[in-house]
């Protein structure tokens, strides 16, 4: 897990259940590698962490990631970080975690939108601040009411990652129990929210709607833009001395 990927978690966490007690929380690939959502969570709340392999933060382990091993309608919160990118079928865990949310349940994801290629077993996707509409559309499409709550593009920091982070709510007429928005107190970019829903683009007038619509609008990510030589070195410096270290 790389840096800003904890500080959203815990962004997450203390805008949506601050001071929440008695939640049963799911954090789906819970695997403790460079750090856990575990760490980041509110005290007495139940966490169960699930994963492919044993090991620090896994308290259930699992054989098939379209599978998940709760009952329909069970769980408050989901979380899922640094996870959809190695999964083939993304769109499926997806459905899972809708089937075992409850209907006021909440969805925390976060999946780089930019990044070293890093096989874990497989490297298959980036996400992008539009990937939140179009799950909560292939959410509806199969049968749940889902409302996306808010997506955004995080801000680098000393690592390569830009994160996407998004919040969902299973069923619409829930939206009214999450009124904060962690962007609003977060340096993002190109945010959406459920009150601000960015209107699908296409014509000649996208990129003006789209700096309407979208909060911090920008085309180009964190490490497309450019960045002065004494950045530009520090990264460097940064990455060399990171080495080898493989981010889940």
């Amino acid at each position: 897990m790389h840096d800003t990927a904890l500080e959203f978690a815990a962004a997450f966490f203390d805008t949506y259940t601050k001071d929440a007690t008695g939640l049963k929380i799911v954090d789906i690939g819970a695997l403790d590698v460079n750090g856990s959502l575990k760490s980041v969570i509110p005290p007495n709340n139940e966490y169960v962490g699930v994963d492919f392999a044993e090991g620090k933060g896994v308290d259930v382990v699992i054989t098939d990631p379209y599978a998940l091993p709760f009952a329909n309608n069970s769980i408050d919160v989901c979380a899922c970080s640094s996870c959809f990118e190695h999964s083939e079928f993304f769109w499926l865990v997806f459905n899972e975690i809708l089937r075992i949310l409850k209907p006021e349940g909440i969805l925390y994801l976060n999946v780089p939108s930019n990044g070293d290629f890093h096989r874990y077993p497989v490297d298959c996707w980036r996400f992008y601040p539009d990937s939140g509409i179009a799950l909560q559309n292939w959410g509806r499409r199969n049968g749940y009411n889902t409302a996306l709550l808010e997506s955004f593009t995080g801000r680098q920091r000393t690592d390569v990652w830009n994160d996407f982070v998004a919040v969902f709510v299973k069923d619409e007429k829930y939206v009214h129990k999450y009124p904060n928005r962690i962007k609003g107190n977060i340096t993002h970019t190109n945010g959406l929210s459920y009150e601000h829903a960015a209107v699908w683009g296409g014509d000649e007038e996208w990129k003006a709607n789209a700096k309407r619509d979208f909060t911090n609008f920008s085309e180009k990510q964190e490490d497309q833009r450019g960045k002065s030589a004494l950045q530009r070195t520090w990264t460097r410096i940064v990455r060399r001395w990171r080495g080898s270290v493989v981010m889940p």
